[in-house]
């Protein structure tokens, strides 16, 4: 991975964290994390890996990061000085959901 694809990578992660943190209402007791950004080698998409704890609000989460990526896209047009900018989209990251079924899967075996 080029050095100019980690740079925006991090960039993208800290503009869309800090515009998540302070525009979006998740209710209490939800934690949504940005994991990773994965942008094309073309610069043209980029992947955003979202984690919501606890596991049960992941999908109203995402669904609302959905419903507001026009936006959210704006802001990134707005912030990042370069053309064109990536396109994002969001990723659900299920690993916590999938280690707590085998957990659960583990117990009931003993």
């Amino acid at each position: 991975m080029s050095y100019r694809i980690q740079r925006l990578n991090e960039l993208i992660k800290q503009v869309l964290g800090k515009s998540i943190f302070e525009n979006e209402e998740f209710g209490s007791g939800v934690l949504a994390t940005i994991m990773a950004v994965n942008v094309s080698p073309d610069g043209q998409h980029a992947s955003v890996l979202i984690s919501v704890f606890p596991t049960n609000k992941g999908k109203p989460i995402f669904e609302k990061l959905n419903s507001d990526i026009f936006h959210l896209q704006q802001l990134l047009n707005k912030e990042l000085q370069m053309r064109p900018v990536p396109k994002i989209r969001f990723v659900l990251d299920q690993t916590e959901a999938q280690a707590q079924e085998l957990e659960g899967f583990l117990k009931k075996e003993k």
